[in-house]
């Protein structure tokens, strides 16, 4: 199998590329890594591998048809997984447009790249050629206290900039099957938490903040609702998903971790209490600082993964209080990596470098 893999230098591609090179492909497969470098971006994650024979990174845009085409050639690819997006909400509702020029325009130009691809193929390669398109829970919108969790036919209503080009891209190749017949599946993901995660989403920030003293920020009352996934778990259910899953279908991925924010953050500030106690000797529950809300903040998400349970057997591995300590331990061993995280951050910010 050769594989192509868009944004595998962020937090969930960085983690797929891992377990794909260390458990998922076998000696004679290849697996290109597409990855723009954005500021999210960081091949520092990957160093591991840059030996690999079977590893190959290459820096560039998915709305460089001409590259991406001239990379499917190359390397006779015959799985495609999707993980190319902007995908922050705070910047989102900051700054749209560079959403839109990804999400969608890129996701286009990508889309059409491979269906140039696929259907150059012979018959026997274009029939088992696949991509795989990773997407958001936040497509949905939002639910209500005692609403039941989404499915996969539930209505997409995106509420934030970030999930409207989110559930944008999802149409696009939704199209693409229906018009073309291409072979594409799509996965939406509840809030995934783990190594390697940019310390600006709730889990990894909340944690070195901690560390550097400074205040936990909580958006409103803090009683915001997600549902949380260990980032192996998610690579699990995609690489079941890429094997096995069925054409022109979706997915819906969870993890049975249904906490409001401020569940986290009093979580976060128990384990570390225990594991990294404060010099002074008080509780990080003192740098607590509620802040005011995100506009248009969806109140609760949940999914229910019944479909890919009954399908293809995936279910969640990671208990959460087992998946969040061992989160934490992480990033207490790995602080060399969050600091050329955030030296980087702050050197494009003095140079008046967008993020973008």
């Amino acid at each position: 199998m050769n594989l192509l893999i868009t944004g595998g230098c962020g937090f969930i591609g960085t983690n797929f590329v891992h377990k794909s090179l260390d458990q998922y492909l076998s000696q004679e497969d290849v697996l290109v890594n597409l990855d723009k470098l954005t500021y999210a971006g960081n091949p520092d994650n990957l160093k591991n591998f840059e030996k690999d024979s079977r590893y190959r990174f290459v820096q560039g845009d998915i709305g460089d048809s001409d590259l991406v085409a001239s990379l499917l050639e190359q390397y006779a690819i015959d799985r495609v997984v999707n993980f190319a997006a902007e995908s922050h909400v705070d910047r989102s509702i900051d700054s749209p447009e560079p959403f839109f020029a990804t999400n969608v325009i890129g996701t286009l130009r990508l889309a059409d790249a491979l269906r140039r691809y696929w259907k150059s193929l012979p018959s026997d390669r274009a029939g088992r050629f696949r991509v795989l398109h990773v997407s958001t829970d936040e497509v949905y919108g939002s639910l209500g206290p005692e609403d039941p969790p989404f499915t996969e036919q539930n209505r997409i209503t995106p509420n934030s900039p970030y999930s409207a080009s989110k559930a944008s891209s999802d149409l696009i190749f939704r199209a693409y099957t229906h018009t073309y017949g291409f072979p594409v599946m799509v996965t939406r993901c509840s809030n995934n938490y783990g190594p390697w995660q940019f310390p600006e989403k709730l889990i990894s920030l909340m944690i070195l903040n901690a560390l550097e003293e400074k205040p936990l920020p909580i958006y409103g009352d803090g009683q915001n609702i997600r549902d949380w996934l260990h980032v192996e778990d998610h690579c699990d259910a995609i690489w079941q998903i890429l094997q096995k899953g069925k054409m022109g279908e979706t997915y819906n991925i969870g993890g049975d971790a249904e906490k409001t924010n401020l569940e986290i953050v009093d979580t976060l500030c128990d384990i570390l209490d225990q594991v990294k106690p404060r010099p002074a000797g008080s509780s990080y529950q003192s740098l607590k600082s509620f802040v005011p809300d995100r506009p248009g903040h969806d109140r609760r998400y949940a999914m229910n993964y019944r479909k890919l349970a009954d399908e293809l057997g995936w279910s969640p591995q990671y208990d959460f209080t087992v998946g969040i300590q061992a989160t934490v331990q992480w990033y207490l061993e790995h602080l060399d990596w969050c600091q050329r995280i955030n030296q980087k951050k702050y050197r494009r910010e003095r140079l008046g470098l967008s993020d973008s």
